[in-house]
């Protein structure tokens, strides 16, 4: 999968990489490198929605 695969719109974006991190990955880095997407890609399209990756809980919030 690539960035250009990946939902556009931030807010299914947000969503479909949280569900992706509680099921599948215990990292952004190693969600981001299993689907060889840039991780400052994702945080640079979720952040203007005020999104922002909690390494401790492994999600967005």
């Amino acid at each position: 999968m690539y960035f250009s695969d990946l939902p556009k719109d931030p807010v299914m974006l947000y969503s479909y990489l949280n569900t992706k991190l509680r099921d599948h990955y215990p990292s952004l880095s190693a969600l981001c490198e299993d689907m060889q997407v840039e991780e400052q890609e994702i945080l640079a399209k979720l952040e203007p929605m005020d999104f922002h990756y909690d390494k401790e809980r492994n999600q967005f919030r």
